[in-house]
């Protein structure tokens, strides 16, 4: 295992500034996919390098860490060579994140996207299911086949949410148009992604969304002449023409407000769930392709969801089955979207097991 260090020259400054404290503070990161995915990994580890610029502090981090055994022996090393702040960056790192809390009970943990706390693990993740309401709403307006092509990762609820509210914005617009999911089970593997990319144009879809990590599908997206959109960052530069927008996932206020807390102590482990209202979600500048009256409706519900007017998941409801499950006026609660694991109406195929 290979733990990358850094240290910026802030961190002299902050030494003479803060009698040492900064400066031997240890922070350590541990990603799912390399730091160059231009996704996931690529935005927490642009949330690392802003703690470095703002605060001076030496951090660590270690890429392309496989959820489990891997995950765990990572974290533990971390743990062991005095890092006091270990942030673990993918769902499938809580039960490894929890075990070795357990044994490191001096050093504070974050994991992001899970649900179990200790009093020495904090949890964090973002409302993406906000953004994805705003692109299925563009992909409503905009699409022709009235074929719509998901790629994502693991059948998780962060993963379910997202396929859910982009397909209830889709229909409201559209209700005609459908949803067809492919699961490529994996963060980032750009020929997987590629490949399902491939087959759900092949299968008429003329726009593509991803929960996946890497601008591959975006690429073939560009090659095949359909629209798509980018995934936790802008990448309007891997294909100019067919990305519509962007959901940009912004960790770096989170992780300079929780390093500047285990410097003046004032640390404590809670749940943090930020969306649009936060910044903690951020959309990416439209591209050329997407039309005026489609740009205002977008922008008018990222200012509702802001607002509080609108909820993504607010009734009526129907799940796959055609069944009402969220009758008028109501909204499903973080307890229940927490923990979604259902199909809304227009998605087709089955949640794998």
């Amino acid at each position: 295992m290979l733990i990358k260090k850094t240290l910026t020259m802030l961190a002299a400054m902050a030494l003479a500034v803060n009698g040492g404290a900064a400066a031997e503070l240890k922070v350590g990161f541990v990603y799912v996919g390399p730091i160059g995915d231009h996704g996931w990994s690529y935005q927490h580890d642009q949330g690392r390098l802003a703690v470095e610029k703002e605060l001076g502090v030496e951090t660590s981090y270690v890429e392309s860490v496989a959820e489990g055994a891997d995950a765990e022996r990572v974290i533990r090393q971390l743990a062991s060579s005095g890092h006091d702040l270990i942030f673990t960056t993918s769902f499938g790192y809580m039960n490894p994140t929890n075990k070795v809390a357990k044994r490191f009970k001096k050093v504070k943990f974050e994991h992001a996207t899970g649900y179990k706390r200790a009093k020495n693990v904090s949890t964090y993740s973002s409302r993406f299911y906000e953004g994805r309401a705003i692109i299925g709403a563009i992909a409503g307006r905009m699409t022709k086949s009235n074929v719509v092509g998901y790629i994502a990762s693991f059948p998780i609820p962060e993963v379910i949410r997202g396929i859910d509210a982009f397909t209830l914005a889709l229909r409201k617009e559209n209700p005609d148009a459908i949803v067809k999911v492919v699961w490529v089970n994996s963060w980032f593997d750009p020929g997987k992604e590629s490949d399902a990319a491939k087959a759900l144009i092949d299968q008429g879809a003329d726009i593509i969304t991803q929960h996946t990590d890497s601008p591959a599908p975006l690429q073939v997206a560009e090659k095949r002449g359909v629209y798509a959109f980018g995934q936790a960052s802008d990448m309007k530069a891997f294909a100019p023409k067919a990305q519509l927008t962007s959901i940009i996932d912004d960790w770096s206020p989170y992780y300079i407000e929780r390093v500047k807390a285990v410097m003046d102590g004032s640390w404590e482990s809670k749940d943090t769930w930020g969306g649009l209202d936060t910044g903690m979600v951020k959309m990416a500048p439209y591209g050329d392709a997407v039309p005026e009256d489609v740009r205002k409706l977008a922008d008018s519900i990222e200012k509702s969801i802001v607002d509080g007017s609108f909820h993504p998941f607010q009734g009526p409801i129907k799940n796959q089955k055609g069944e009402l499950v969220v009758k008028e006026g109501e909204i499903l609660s973080d307890e229940v979207l927490v923990g979604l694991d259902w199909y809304v109406e227009g998605v087709e195929g089955s949640i794998p097991k």
